[in-house]
């Protein structure tokens, strides 16, 4: 009997540390997010999403080589009257291009920081929001993250 609760205890211990390994696991964010938007002109706006990076962790340019198998980051805005995009997103920081020799695969990537940005032009001089979402990926040496989409609201006054 003592055999027995010797067992289950082992049990039931082994099955609480898979569970907070579990949730630390599915709470896992090397990527952090702020938005923010900057007057440039009259009634131009850029808005700046950066990506600040965890130690040992890549997030993926929207731009990727033929060979690469990761997802790129990808925005979308969502339509408002009361401006017009200027452009394209464009990315600023220290792109590496890396590519594996073993699986024969390449990828457009960033570490530590970088900042996307986006030139919008109002209509007329009124206070709005630029919402929308980013979708991303982000992998260390050993593992890549599923795509994670995170919405954002970004207040031009």
């Amino acid at each position: 009997m003592n055999k027995c609760k010797g067992t289950m205890k082992k049990l039931i211990v082994y099955f609480l540390v898979m569970v907070v390994a579990l949730k630390s696991q599915a709470q896992l964010n090397p990527i952090s997010w702020t938005f923010s938007a900057k007057k440039t002109g009259d009634k131009m706006y850029e808005i700046q999403m950066k990506a600040t990076i965890e130690e040992k962790w890549h997030l993926y340019s929207q731009v990727q080589p033929e060979d690469a198998i990761v997802i790129p980051t990808a925005f979308t805005f969502n339509p408002n009257p009361l401006f017009a995009m200027e452009g394209k997103v464009k990315e600023e920081g220290k792109m590496e291009k890396f590519h594996d020799k073993q699986l024969d695969i390449s990828a457009n990537q960033y570490s530590s920081t970088v900042i996307f940005t986006q030139k919008i032009r109002l209509k007329a001089n009124v206070k709005t929001n630029v919402t929308g979402n980013v979708e991303f990926q982000t992998c260390d040496d050993k593992k890549c993250l599923p795509p994670k989409t995170v919405p954002f609201t970004i207040a031009i006054r």
